[in-house]
């Protein structure tokens, strides 16, 4: 990488330092970096605040844009970035790198393939019982727009419907809760959160119809009283099969010769003793197919019209929550 901006220009120093080329700049404002013609590609790992304005800026400068999740805080503000893609003809992707995992690349094969048949119902889970993050601004509404469901849920979700191939909602209704984010003495898995800061909800749940009449469930949490936990992970049923990701395994589920059967794939790379096989981690894939993407001018693996969809529907369960009223969508919108 040839730049880095941050607003605290030591951060930007050290990151030049550890990831940059030798001759990398550094700058702690963004429009400065955007400048710069000769750079071709701008990440945007900002809080969700400011993922609309520098996103639409640098494509606008002629860069394409890998942009981390969510895709904004607002579905207008998602919608603009959309826009400012196409108007520019600049790539745009959104960072869901949860879709190159093991478990997510088997389970999108078997249904690209047909073999879960039509997925009616589904279940995009990110349930933690305490793992709330501690630092940065995760817990501060005004630079993030929500808690669990904008930060996790939208990987669980973003599956989901990659996996469904269905981007049509029709209606949704959902709550969020603050029940434990006033509590201290919280054995979180980062220590405890100050109360004070803690502004967003702890936990949130959704219920999404389809335009086709499919149903998906929304399930998030950083805090809650629960024994089983389900981090990015979905439950999947068709007419034909089913699958889940459930306790970091999948299982595919369906009748033969008149008996129910679940399988296990073996989705390890090893095989020789001694030896685990090679890896690739989600995030260095996820990378590798967005280079790939651009020089090879292909639509990059997370396309800007999905995530554009999961932002609408997490805001609909925010609308939903503070109404008290279930949000339907308009087709004009």
């Amino acid at each position: 990488m040839v730049a880095f901006c941050d607003i605290i220009e030591e951060r930007a120093v050290k990151a030049a330092q550890t990831f940059g080329t030798p001759d990398a700049k550094y700058y702690t404002d963004y429009k400065e970096l955007l400048k710069d013609d000769s750079i071709d590609i701008v990440h945007v790992c900002t809080p969700n605040r400011s993922h609309s304005f520098i996103t639409i800026d640098a494509l606008e400068s002629g860069k394409h844009v890998m942009c981390e999740k969510p895709m904004a805080k607002t579905y207008a503000e998602a919608k603009a970035m959309y826009e400012a893609a196409v108007r520019t003809g600049k790539k745009l992707s959104i960072g869901y790198q949860n879709r190159q995992t093991p478990h997510c690349l088997y389970v999108k094969g078997c249904c690209d393939n047909g073999e879960l048949g039509d997925i009616y119902y589904a279940k995009a889970i990110s349930i933690r019982r305490r793992a709330v993050p501690t630092w940065g601004v995760f817990l501060n509404e005004e630079e993030q727009g929500g808690g669990p469901l904008i930060d996790i849920a939208t990987h669980s979700l973003d599956m989901v419907l990659w996996m469904m191939n269905n981007y049509e909602p029709k209606m949704v209704v959902g709550n969020t809760f603050k029940k434990l984010g006033n509590q201290t003495n919280t054995a979180n898995a980062w220590g405890d959160w100050d109360p004070e800061k803690f502004t967003v909800e702890d936990s949130a749940f959704g219920y999404i119809v389809m335009k086709n009449g499919a149903v998906i469930t929304v399930e998030s949490s950083w805090a809650l009283n629960i024994a089983d936990t389900n981090d990015a992970n979905f439950v999947l049923c068709g007419d034909k099969a089913g699958a889940d990701t459930l306790n970091d395994q999948v299982r595919i589920n369906y009748v033969k010769n008149g008996r129910q059967v679940i399988e296990r794939p073996d989705l390890g790379v090893g095989g020789v003793a001694f030896y685990e096989g090679k890896k690739s981690s989600p995030k260095d894939i996820e990378a590798q197919k967005w280079l790939d993407a651009i020089e090879n001018d292909t639509d990059p693996c997370v396309k800007p019209e999905q995530a554009l969809t999961v932002t609408r529907i997490l805001e609909a369960i925010y609308t939903s929550a503070k109404t008290g009223k279930p949000v339907f969508f308009d087709d004009n919108d």
